[in-house]
């Protein structure tokens, strides 16, 4: 008989001759740990950033709070129909501000409807139409510095073509230029992110269908592209909407005893209202209540338009 059991070695492992289960390679649980260790250094650090980035938003959430509390709390008991519907009396120490808020509402149409325009067709060109080159990255990189300019120099701009070249005078229509000018390039850059982010097979199966570029564009292009294009025009219209530099050049005035009656009068706007209150004023116990509460309406109309845009982006996404 033979006394042992006849075993045949294969490389590393050793297979019993009898049809027993092979033995597990050598150094195979040594691997195995070492994996489980990188496995789990992986989700702690996983975990790490996750709480990071929830860390980022509550503190960010936080800061937001804070400042709708501060003025709201500092603003919120001038607050009242009449402070809304009246005209400024007394020196700006009773009465509403019913033509700022008219003011800035026309200043905000006119740069938007100047501004969404070229900028939207000046995305188009640069990703559908011209060829990309030097020439390109130049613009591109000239759109970006542009929107790093301080509103200031805008304003000068504004004063010195619009104002005084052109002839326009300080009025609603020299604002809203210039405001457009400020937020254009913030709507080329979004929109031509917007544009790219289309997939190209879409470009493709239009003219595969015999359609031109400018159909392929109107009608391929553009209505998937236009939730980004929106998201642009709405933040062009907050910082529209809060610039101050830009129209005390141009357009705003410190008060005025009834409205504009056409788009070359100079009108009041409720960000430099509330500079001029808070600077200027010659009864800063009565204005600079005033001042919150006017920045507390200038919250509520901005927060107002980005929640009907946003509610208007939404239904346009539900019809695609």
């Amino acid at each position: 008989m033979r006394g042992a059991e006849d075993r045949v070695i294969t490389g590393r492992r050793v297979v019993p001759s009898g049809g027993a289960a092979p033995m597990a390679p050598v150094g195979a649980r040594p691997a195995e740990a070492e994996a489980r260790v990188r496995r789990q250094r992986r989700q702690r650090r996983q975990a790490g950033m996750f709480a990071l980035m929830i860390a980022a938003l509550v503190l960010a959430l936080g800061f937001l709070a804070l400042l709708l509390g501060f003025v709201a709390a500092r603003g919120i008991g001038v607050i009242s129909w009449e402070f809304i519907t009246e005209m400024p009396r007394n020196a700006m120490t009773e009465g509403g501000i019913l033509p700022a808020i008219l003011g800035t509402f026309y200043l905000v149409v006119g740069a938007m409807v100047m501004a969404t325009p070229l900028g939207v067709g000046s995305a188009i060109f640069l990703t559908e139409y011209a060829r990309q080159g030097p020439l390109v990255r130049a613009i591109r990189i000239g759109v970006n510095n542009l929107a790093g300019v301080p509103s200031v120099v805008f304003g000068l701009f504004g004063l010195a073509v619009f104002v005084k070249m052109f002839g326009f005078g300080v009025s609603i229509l020299s604002g809203a230029l210039t405001l457009g000018i400020v937020v254009l390039p913030t709507i080329i850059r979004a929109s031509e992110e917007a544009i790219l982010a289309v997939p190209v097979s879409y470009r493709e199966a239009s003219l595969a269908l015999g359609a031109t570029k400018w159909q392929t564009v109107r009608y391929a292009v553009l209505p998937s592209a236009m939730p980004g294009i929106l998201t642009g025009c709405i933040l062009g219209v907050g910082r529209v909407a809060g610039e101050t530099a830009p129209i005390m050049f141009t357009a705003a005035t410190f008060f005025t005893a009834r409205l504009p009656e056409s788009i070359f009068e100079e009108v009041q706007a409720l960000p430099y209202h509330i500079y001029a209150l808070v600077t200027e004023g010659t009864h800063p116990e009565a204005q600079v209540p005033i001042a919150f509460g006017t920045a507390l309406v200038l919250l509520a109309l901005v927060l107002g338009v980005d929640l009907a845009a946003i509610i208007l982006r939404s239904r346009y996404e539900k019809t695609r």
